[in-house]
Parts: C-alpha cells; sequence; structure tokens
C-alpha cells in the first residue's frame, strides 16, 4: 500500500513550485512514496476577478477532503516578509473542520519555502508554517545535521526544512544542494509516514 504524501504550496515566480517538484522526487523515491502535488488559490482584493476553477499552469488546486486522505503532509510558500503568504494562511484558515476531527493528528508534517535574499526570513517563514501543523496535532519533520548539505550550502537550507534563495531578480535556479535537501526532505516524510502508519 503506498504512503501518500500532500505536497501543498503557493507560488509567486514558480521557485516555490519547482521546489514542491523536487521533494516531490524524494518522496517518491522512499520506498512505496506516493506525492500528490497541489497549489492554494490566490487570495486577493474582493474588487479583483474571480480565479477560475482550474488553474492554467502548475498544480491543481488542494481540496480540503486531501487533508484526510493523505498519510503526511508538506506546505511550501513564498517569504512574505518573515512568514508565509496570506494565500497559504487563508487554506490553513479554513481547516477547522479537520481540526475538529483530528484528520491531520498523528501524522508527519514538514514545511519548505523559497526567498529573495539570504537574509530574507525564510526560517521565520519556515516557523510560522509549523505553528499551524502543530495546533492540528502533527509531527513536524526537519533537516537533520547528518545530511552534509546543512553544512555546505551557502544559500537555502535549514534544520528547520528546506529553503531556497532565488537572488534579487528571482530568477536563481535551484542550486544542487538546495535540491538535494528539497529531495530529502521529501524522502525523510514519506519514511516517517511509513513508520508512524505501521500498527
Amino acid at each position: 500500500m503506498n504512503t501518500r504524501i500532500l505536497i501543498v504550496c503557493d507560488t509567486n515566480g514558480g521557485n516555490t513550485y519547482r521546489m514542491a517538484q523536487r521533494i516531490a522526487r524524494g518522496v517518491e523515491s522512499a520506498d512505496g512514496g506516493e506525492s500528490i502535488l497541489r497549489a492554494v488559490p490566490k487570495v486577493g482584493a474582493r474588487t479583483e476577478p474571480r480565479l477560475d476553477d482550474v488553474p492554467e499552469t502548475g498544480a491543481p488546486y488542494v481540496e480540503l477532503d486531501e487533508l484526510a486522505d493523505c498519510d503526511g503532509l508538506i506546505l511550501g510558500s513564498p517569504t512574505h516578509f518573515g512568514n508565509m503568504s496570506a494565500s497559504l494562511k487563508h487554506f490553513l484558515d479554513g481547516t477547522t473542520s479537520q481540526w475538529f476531527g483530528g484528520a491531520l493528528a498523528g501524522k508527519p508534517a514538514a514545511a519548505f519555502t523559497s526567498t529573495g535574499s539570504l537574509h530574507g526570513g525564510n526560517e521565520a517563514t519556515l516557523l510560522t508554517m509549523m505553528i499551524p501543523l502543530l495546533h492540528h496535532g502533527m509531527v513536524l519533520v526537519g533537516l537533520p545535521y547528518s545530511h552534509p548539505g546543512l553544512m555546505q550550502t551557502t544559500r537555502g537550507g535549514t534544520p528547520y526544512g528546506a529553503s531556497h534563495v532565488s537572488g534579487e531578480s528571482g530568477e536563481a535556479p535551484l542550486d544542487p544542494t538546495e535540491a538535494a535537501l528539497c529531495e530529502f526532505l521529501g524522502r525523510r516524510v514519506a519514511t516517517f509516514a511509513r513508520k508512524l502508519a505501521v500498527p
């Protein structure tokens, strides 16, 4: 039986989505790992036109019932002033029914982010994403220093989760260490999910 890991992300310039794809690759590399990649709908002013039911590009929008069906959850967001994006926060604010029902309790969870500068708040953003996961009773999974990438990275990667520094223009690609840490995080969450699911 497959271990289903739901990866839910918001993205602006595509960097967070590219990280999500790498994390999905890591999930798929774990024994029985199956990745489900989803996006959160964008939120904005009430005067803005409504979004299409299906995004033009990227992953389909996440449905709340997918939270109950997953064996683990990985959240991703661009860094907005040291915090997760409004769109991801809006999605999480709508998970009260799942909280009441304990849909996520006891499942492993992790976070990832992309930011424009090395000191742009990526660790603070990861921590903001962890708070609602803890309220849902999830088991947080970080990146251990036993992975050599954490000591070797000159850009992204923290013990709190995977991160990417995209540069002032937002166009810097994932460097090899950032990519490796993304894949390792996905594999790690899938491995924990499989162990936690054993009766």
